[in-house]
């Protein structure tokens, strides 16, 4: 019987495009059947076009159909991923963003902390639930990966709704210690062993060893990261370079986008957090910065913007391509649970249930696991370091009060959820915001009474 898999927001500009890409490399997956699904059918119809393509060219040995009925996709899936936006991304994001800071609240990006995250978890979780609820009816035993932010709100809304769900949220940002930590220690990345954790987006390096001998190796990397941090090219610097066409080298290829990959320098408030906190994100100013009431005073804005324009025109790129390279750690997990195989995986998002001592059970955390046959088993930090860990504890109302605001539909609440954000220190403000958002963007928030 061969595995049924259902990607949801397959039409995305470049999410089934990736997502085939890497099904079609894994030989545990030879044979599998492959349901695309989107409620755009335009879009449906540009990635079903190319996957079959790419299956008939390349002798794939894969069953690929698409629809745009949920009735029709999910019943018999093992695995459904989950990948959705709401409305024109980039316009609503920018609103977001903008109109808090109009309102004289200092958040810096707009999409995941902060009011701006506030925002797009109030419009992005009730289509979630509704695919949840479909999941739950058509296929309860699957096992269910969320890409979509955001992702600690989303996946604490939804581990609340249905807490029977096999609900896990992955998100690519673990990769940077992969990238910089051989260079920091001059080891390759299999000589060190390293965890880390905290909230999507809001995550440090907890630990970290030499293998070979299980020495402490987080001092030389607290020794060196300020010199090398500071010493990355500026993302900015590059940027025309980056979206000009050059020989060899088309705006938003495959080369170009590798290089923007490495160049951010937006490194204000990681350096606080560094310094001061002694302990190394893994992500940049644009991500750890929404959650922090002093991160507008110390981020470097410049690199925010220019991540920002950078990541508009990679996500808009024009031509995306099914991949010969694996990209995404989700087929690594959905292997490791067909075969039983026990392994840690760097990061997954699941309830806490302990694993980070100073939050509560209910809120969903990001940490390392262990993936065997019998699921995705979060694997605690004991090692969480205290003052990181109290800034962590300042989101535990803000995420609650999403989940209430969602659940419940509730526009006090939704208030609340903006009052107990460490980012947010005016009530009037506050009020204001709330109301005029709800109207610039009344198909997506009008459910709030």
């Amino acid at each position: 019987m061969s595995v049924r898999i259902v990607l949801i927001g397959a039409g995305s500009a470049q999410f089934g495009f990736d997502m085939l890409g890497d099904f079609f490399q894994s030989p545990a997956l030879k044979g599998c059947h492959i349901v695309l699904h989107d409620i755009d059918p335009e879009a449906l119809a540009r990635t079903a076009t190319a996957g079959q393509a790419f299956v008939a060219e390349h002798g794939i040995e894969a069953n690929l159909t698409s629809t745009t009925d949920r009735s029709e996709a999910l019943p018999g899936a093992d695995f459904c991923v989950i990948a959705i936006e709401v409305g024109d991304r980039f316009a609503l994001w920018e609103q977001d963003r903008s109109v808090p800071q109009q309102y004289g609240i200092r958040q810096v990006f707009g999409e995941n902390g902060g009011p701006g995250g506030l925002f797009h978890s109030l419009r992005i979780i009730p289509p979630i639930l509704e695919i949840c609820e479909d999941i739950e009816r058509y296929c309860p035993q699957a096992t269910v990966f969320n890409y979509s932010n955001p992702m600690s709100r989303i996946c604490t809304t939804v581990h609340r709704r249905f807490p029977r769900l096999r609900f896990i949220g992955l998100c690519h940002e673990i990769a940077s210690l992969y990238q910089h930590l051989p260079i920091l220690l001059d080891r390759p990345i299999d000589e060190i062993e390293f965890r880390a954790g905290g909230l999507n987006h809001f995550s440090v390096l907890v630990e970290a060893r030499y293998r070979e001998d299980g020495r402490d190796a987080y001092p030389e990397i607290l020794a060196g990261a300020r010199a090398y941090f500071e010493d990355l090219p500026d993302l900015g610097s590059i940027m025309k370079k980056l979206f000009a066409t050059e020989a060899g080298s088309t705006p938003g290829s495959e080369p170009a986008l590798r290089e923007g990959a490495r160049a951010w320098a937006e490194r204000g408030v990681f350096r606080e957090l560094l310094t001061k906190f002694d302990c190394l994100p893994i992500t940049t100013d644009s991500h750890i910065g929404e959650y922090l009431q002093w991160a507008h005073d110390v981020a470097d804005h410049k690199g925010i913007l220019d991540f920002y324009v950078y990541y508009k025109k990679w996500m808009q790129r024009s031509e995306p391509q099914i991949g010969t390279t694996r990209r995404e750690r989700l087929v690594r997990i959905i292997e490791g649970l067909m075969n039983d195989e026990g392994y840690e995986e760097a990061a997954v998002n699941v309830p806490n249930n302990g694993l980070i001592d100073v939050l509560p059970d209910f809120m969903v955390v990001e940490v390392p696991a262990r993936v065997d046959a019998q699921g995705v088993h979060g694997i605690a930090l004991p090692t969480m370091p205290r003052g990181f860990g109290g800034l962590l504890a300042n989101q535990v109302a803000v995420h609650d009060l999403t989940a209430e605001a969602v659940l419940h539909q509730s526009k006090k609440l939704a208030l609340q959820a903006l009052l107990v954000d460490p980012v947010v220190d005016r009530v009037d403000a506050a009020e204001e915001l709330l109301e005029h958002m709800i109207s610039l963007q009344p198909d997506y928030l009008g459910y709030l009474r």
